[in-house]
């Protein structure tokens, strides 16, 4: 069996025109020569989890289904797939396993299924710990079916593995460098308004509220690259589309309100790390002390990830309203979530006429 990563190539494993070991020159599916690899001593772990109810869950803890100790027959069945999986999986190298344990942990409605594999050889396991936790979940809903057909095996991957020319590796160690590496820097210079509108969105009326809040912006030294308009349905997917950028701030218009369409708040909320209920407050009482139905808005403010996110009200009135609030506070925010206590740390923000 082969490592399910691209690999060095060598003399005897020449890469494809794809540049992945199992396809040849030409494109075609290929078992891959390991015959000039080291010998060393290979382990994997694979996990995955069994999903069902609580009733089942005590059934396995007490032995009572009618199928026999399912636990005990799930975890058999996993070695045996482990032996099995050159035989499933078609370019697998049979390997001589030294050893193969599957451990099972039921908890509240949940199997957790735990695999670890090991071989001394020239190719790695991770296939047979996979296919252990495979077939030891679908045994076990083979043995639960009659009282829950509709339970669920999720979440089969692959832990860790050690061995062979990469030496060790860990699923969690490298999906954080992933993550790290995918995710941008944070614009301290950026803003971006997002104007929650159906009607601005398929062109019926126009827009007025996202130009004022990009011209308030721009005046403060802010780059706003363009006024996102977008469906009242589609919010949520803009907004962490927008966030995923990392700007400073995203100040959005819009859909704060009662009306069942409104869904701004809701898009914002999962994606806050913290909230900032006093500033969202302040924006409600500004513009309640002109026009009472102000305070019905639903927006929210606060930080996701570096970026400051502020729901303002759809109308013009609203907006303007809004931003006399930021006006006195936004300098001294961004610079807060920059990690200062003033200007000097945050945006490159300058005294601009009020809107």
């Amino acid at each position: 069996m082969s490592e399910p990563t691209v690999s060095e190539p060598t003399l005897s494993e020449p890469t494809g025109a794809s540049g992945l070991t199992h396809l040849d020159s030409d494109g075609r599916a290929r078992m891959v020569d390991v015959g000039g690899k080291e010998v060393t001593h290979r382990v994997a772990v694979a996990s995955g989890t069994f999903v069902t109810t609580d009733e089942v869950i005590g059934l396995l803890r007490t032995d009572g289904l009618k199928k026999a100790d399912a636990l005990a027959t799930a975890r058999i069945s996993g070695i045996m797939g482990a032996k099995r999986t050159s035989d499933l999986i078609p370019l697998c190298h049979p390997l001589a396993l030294d050893r193969v344990t599957v451990d099972l942990h039921p908890a509240g409605t949940t199997v957790t299924i735990t695999a670890t594999a090991t071989t001394t050889g020239r190719t790695g396991v991770e296939m047979e710990a996979l296919t252990a936790v495979t077939v030891a979940g679908l045994t076990l809903h083979d043995m639960v079916k009659a009282v829950d057909p509709a339970a669920t095996l999720t979440d089969v991957r692959l832990v860790s593995k050690s061995g062979g020319a990469r030496g060790e590796w860990r699923r969690d160690a490298w999906l954080d460098g992933r993550i790290r590496s995918a995710v941008p820097e944070l614009r301290r210079d950026r803003a971006v308004v997002v104007v929650a509108s159906t009607r601005a969105a398929t062109g019926t009326r126009d827009d007025t509220t996202g130009p004022l809040i990009a011209e308030w912006l721009q005046a403060r030294g802010l780059t706003v690259d363009e006024v996102v308009v977008v469906a009242d349905a589609d919010i949520a997917t803009a907004l962490r589309s927008v966030v995923a950028t990392r700007p400073a701030l995203v100040l959005t218009t819009g859909g704060t309100g009662a009306s069942p369409t409104d869904a701004t708040p809701e898009a914002t909320i999962p994606l806050l790390d913290r909230e900032l209920p006093g500033l969202a407050d302040a924006i409600r009482a500004a513009g309640a002390a002109i026009v009472p139905t102000s305070s019905l808005s639903r927006g929210v403010a606060g930080v996701a990830n570096g970026t400051v996110i502020v729901n303002l009200p759809g109308s013009t009135g609203g907006v303007r309203d809004g931003l006399g609030v930021l006006e006195r506070v936004l300098e001294h925010l961004l610079a807060q979530v920059d990690g200062g206590g003033d200007h000097s740390a945050g945006a490159p923000i300058h005294d601009g006429p009020t809107a």
